[in-house]
């Protein structure tokens, strides 16, 4: 990918943090929680993301955003909280949430 040289850097870290976690403590580096990604619809990130788990060869967590607004209460809630206990589980891991703008969106 032309011209994307710092964001290829931060992937490339991204993933060696993600196969040895240790080795970025020991050397005292701060610990990713998290990465956002932003962009219009099309553009790749659902694919990045599912590269960054192959590479790092770590377990890949898809939610959408539209599953935590759920018609029936508690039922969305529920499904989030099982994926995040799984994702604790089989730390460290990548969990994607696609659409999370669908989350706190006004409706009507």
């Amino acid at each position: 990918v032309a011209g994307c040289d710092e964001a290829k850097d931060d992937v490339a870290e991204l993933v060696e943090f993600l196969k040895d976690p240790g080795k970025f403590q020991r050397l005292g580096g701060r610990i990713p929680r998290g990465v956002l990604m932003a962009g219009p619809p099309g553009t790749g990130k659902t694919l990045l993301a599912k590269a960054i788990a192959g590479e790092a060869k770590v377990p890949f967590f898809t939610i959408s955003g539209s599953d935590f607004v759920e018609m029936f209460v508690g039922v969305g809630a529920s499904r989030v909280r099982d994926m995040f206990e799984q994702a604790k589980k089989q730390a460290p891991c990548i969990i994607f949430i696609d659409e999370i703008d669908a989350v706190g969106r006004q409706r009507g």
